[in-house]
């Protein structure tokens, strides 16, 4: 039972009438305050209304692992909580620590808005509103964000398939051309009569060449085309201009020229040479189709493990896997200014998660770090086993963040960048999926050219 005398005074409570203040009164009770004690807890459903009658309370606020005061109650009237009196998902925004001995008055939601609905009906109305706007406008802004953020790494993800794809497509194209050229110079070699014992040593020739194929730069590969252009020509070799390039890009130079002529005289010695070209620039195709193939396999397989496609929600995952899933599907968003240093220990460590939430943590951090050195520097992800669990660290090289903005980073709603940037994700729903999903820890130590992001993580996650 609260007295009515120690409500009177309180200016909260001025413009009720004795009978009001006398229900408020009889509805609520008086609970005390000890310093050090924690009366409520961030996070926790603010289903009571705490009004300060004396004494005094600090108001706690974790940002990352640390533990902030960012306010105090200790005028008489200050409130706290009661959030689920109008919105059933309210939570209290900070803790309450006792700091001088006092008293609280303690209310329950729900005696609460039945007080205010009688009081004040529109006024109940109009809190419930806002509370019920705020949230649909964040969700909403929450939504349009997410669906922008798939946008882009679908684009990205289209981007990245472009390339391997359109490479196939060019040396399938070339392949058929190569093919028939392939057969072309075949029959010319039969028609010329060419023996087994030369065809062998041609074989054994085309063996060589294609073995010790490198690249060359763009004024060497001109001077080799030059060197034989002029040999083919001396030779005799008909349209030579057209050959030279093909057996430049072969890997063959005029000494290889000189003994194939000597295996294949005057009469097989164009034929000769077409086959080899044809040949080893069949064999080149073949392997850029291979190669092209693989990079999309891999990007599908990269895709599939980022979006966690039929797996079930908890598993053991190889946080490794995970960090290159993602690294993957951000492949476009990385600049050639950007030097990306992997760091594994080896061992990677194994954990119990929820391989798509952590994900899109990871997408979110590296993100931040790209845009953060803006084209230029170097992103370092590390990861390592850490108390049976894992550490992970995304770091990048930027400007730092000034302290005011690193102390706020994981903070609901709060950017430091414009509108459109970003991954959509938020530090807050990035912190929320660490610690709450996992149980685990998430911090920023930042300074120039050097900000780290730190997830620590159990072995398993807590399950909800």
């Amino acid at each position: 039972m609260v007295d009515v005398a120690d409500l009177r005074p309180i200016g909260l409570f001025h413009g009720l009438t004795d009978g009001q203040v006398a229900e408020l009164a009889d509805a609520a009770d008086e609970v005390a305050i000890e310093p050090g004690v924690m009366m409520f807890r961030e996070g926790d459903a603010a289903d009571i209304w705490y009004v300060l009658l004396d004494g005094a309370l600090d108001l706690h606020r974790y940002i990352g692992q640390e533990d902030m005061v960012v306010a105090r109650m200790q005028t008489p009237g200050q409130w706290a909580g009661g959030f689920r009196a109008w919105d059933e998902h309210g939570v209290y925004l900070a803790s309450g620590v006792g700091v001088h001995p006092g008293r609280l008055l303690r209310l329950p939601a729900p005696e609460l808005r039945r007080l205010t609905d009688a009081w004040f009906p529109l006024g109940g109305h109009l809190i419930a509103g806002t509370f019920t706007t705020a949230r649909s406008i964040e969700a909403n802004a929450r939504q349009r964000a997410s669906l922008v953020t798939l946008g882009k790494v679908s684009a990205g993800l289209a981007h990245e398939l472009n390339n391997p794809a359109a490479a196939a497509t060019r040396a399938v194209d070339a392949l058929q051309a190569a093919g028939a050229a392939l057969e072309s110079s075949l029959e010319t070699l039969v028609r010329v009569r060419i023996t087994a014992p030369q065809l062998a040593k041609l074989e054994d020739l085309r063996g060589r060449a294609a073995a010790r194929i490198a690249p060359l730069s763009a004024l060497a590969l001109a001077d080799l085309e030059d060197d034989l252009t002029d040999w083919l020509e001396k030779h005799d070799v008909q349209q030579a201009w057209l050959l030279a390039p093909a057996l430049a890009g072969a890997g063959v130079d005029r000494a290889w020229c000189e003994e194939a002529a000597g295996v294949l005289g005057q009469s097989a010695l164009a034929a000769g040479l077409e086959w080899v070209s044809n040949s080893i620039s069949m064999n080149n195709l073949l392997a850029e189709v291979k190669e092209s193939t693989t990079r999309i396999f891999e990007l599908v397989g990269a895709m599939k493990s980022y979006s966690q496609m039929d797996r079930s929600s908890v598993q053991r995952v190889d946080v490794k896997e995970g960090l290159e899933s993602s690294l993957v599907v951000l492949g476009h968003r990385i600049p050639r200014g950007v030097e990306v240093v992997r760091d594994y220990a080896e061992p990677t460590p194994v954990i119990e998660a929820y391989p798509g939430e952590l994900n899109q943590v990871w997408t979110n951090l590296i993100d931040n770090a790209l845009d953060a050195m803006e084209g230029e520097g170097t992103l370092r992800v590390a990861v390592r086993a850490e108390d049976g669990g894992a550490l992970v660290e995304i770091a990048d090289s930027g400007p730092g963040m000034p302290a005011a903005i690193a102390a706020r980073a994981f903070e609901p709603f709060f950017t430091s960048k414009p509108v459109g940037r970003g991954a959509g994700l938020g530090l807050d729903n990035a912190r929320r999926i660490v610690e709450e999903r996992h149980g685990g820890t998430i911090t920023i130590d930042s300074r120039p050219g050097d900000t780290v992001l730190r997830v620590r993580l159990l072995s398993r996650p807590r399950r909800t």
